[in-house]
């Protein structure tokens, strides 16, 4: 795998508040090598770390996007779930950021009997189906419809299992990650200090909880898909 430049500083990373974690008493030990210092009762992240695994995931997805893989990214607290979308949507990644469904990738026959049912029902929509339907019948569609956009809404185009999955909050999400390594899935996870960093395959040593950290973790992943896309695109 070639390394490239993403150009990752350390100023932007501390404007982001990316180097702030959780308090000291909330910390797993395992994440010693990632912490750099105690300040105000908080532990602060070596961000030469983060850089360095950033750099490295950056590199896994661009990779794999200039060989035309999928991605899924998964982040379902309140935080994370504007940044998910928006950072899946400008990639063309499929992503999870209201609530993950047990099983969506180990049982994903299952899922795939859902997302069938959730197209047909988008199309019956779009048709105009569901207003010629007694009214009692196309209230209760409606709300399953509604209910399959907001658990499904951002798989609903995916096909099969994907080929990486982008966590944000190893502790939020850590059923999905579960599922991944049952799967053999390859994992890339934003870590905060109470998290296990043997988990995934890439650990970013990250601050999990500002919106500004998320962002700027999730825009340089997406910007190494979006540059391996269109490197493949043009070696079509």
């Amino acid at each position: 795998m070639t390394r490239r430049y993403w150009n990752i500083n350390l100023p932007e990373m501390m404007e982001g508040g990316v180097h702030f974690g959780h308090g000291t008493r909330k910390w797993n030990p395992r994440m010693a090598p990632y912490i750099s210092a105690k300040r105000k009762g908080i532990h602060i992240t070596n961000l030469t770390r983060t850089a360095r695994f950033l750099s490295e995931a950056c590199d896994l997805v661009f990779d794999a996007a200039s060989r035309g893989k999928s991605f899924l990214i998964v982040g379902t607290k309140n935080k994370a779930a504007d940044s998910v979308a928006s950072a899946a949507i400008r990639a063309r990644c499929h992503y999870v950021n209201k609530k993950w469904l047990g099983g969506m990738l180990t049982n994903w026959s299952t899922t795939e009997t859902r997302l069938h049912k959730f197209r047909d029902l988008r199309a019956e929509q779009n048709m105009g189906k569901l207003n010629r339907l007694p009214k009692r019948d196309a209230a209760m569609l409606k709300r399953k419809l509604s209910t399959l956009q907001s658990y499904l809404g951002g798989i609903k185009y995916m096909t099969g299992l994907p080929d990486i999955v982008m966590i944000v909050d190893q502790e939020e999400e850590y059923t999905a990650l579960q599922e991944c390594v049952i799967l053999g899935i390859p994992t890339i996870c934003l870590i905060d200090t109470n998290c296990n960093p043997d988990l995934a395959d890439i650990s970013i040593p990250a601050n999990d909880d500002a919106i500004a950290s998320i962002r700027l973790i999730l825009n340089k992943l997406v910007f190494a898909i979006c540059e391996g896309r269109y490197s493949y695109i043009g070696n079509r």
